[in-house]
């Protein structure tokens, strides 16, 4: 009814400030890189801007633009100023395209290091309707190969196992070239 207000329960306001404590801890411990393992406390949710390529994807996070790095993986050079397209590059972009149409959301983590040498931010992406792990999926179907820098490794031995069985396998790149880096025919 007009005029009349809701009168106010006292003991919300402690859980309130409860939340907002776990809150600000949580984005402290991101802003300052503490962080042992991916979880979903360090997840954030994004949505995707502009695939670039196999490995690299550019996305608007909280209203702003980052280009994203996908953590443990590499895919054949598409873009690359200083490298010839190499052999299945154009079918990893195009798998990556398939994954994450423009507008799909997705959810990020990160390691250990949040950005590269380029500043790019390093993620581990699921997409979010179905929570398929995109890096994972990328090497286990043949369109990556599994690549590490210290101290982002949390999952080297999984990737380097799927890596490997898609290579003994024959399956997408390991098929179709000598390796992720070789030059297109």
């Amino acid at each position: 009814m007009p005029g009349l207000t809701r009168p106010r329960n006292p003991g919300r306001a402690p859980l309130a400030r409860l939340k907002f404590l776990v809150a600000f801890a949580v984005l402290a411990a991101s802003c300052t890189g503490v962080s042992s393992s991916p979880t979903t406390a360090d997840a954030s949710i994004g949505v995707v801007e502009f695939v670039i390529d196999g490995d690299t994807v550019d996305l608007i996070i909280d209203g702003q633009e980052e280009r994203a790095r996908l953590i443990g993986i590499d895919t054949p050079e598409t873009v690359s100023e200083s490298t010839p397209v190499q052999c299945y590059g154009e079918e990893a972009s195009q798998a990556l395209k398939g994954l994450l149409p423009i507008g799909t959301e997705v959810r990020l983590t990160r390691d250990d290091e949040a950005r590269d040498r380029f500043g790019r931010l390093l993620v581990y992406i699921h997409r979010a309707e179905d929570d398929l792990f995109v890096n994972r999926w990328l090497v286990e179907s043949g369109f990556a190969d599994a690549l590490f820098f210290e101290p982002n490794t949390t999952f080297e031995r999984e990737f380097t196992q799927l890596r490997n069985k898609a290579r003994s396998e024959a399956v997408g790149l390991w098929g179709q070239c000598d390796g992720p880096d070789q030059p297109l025919e």
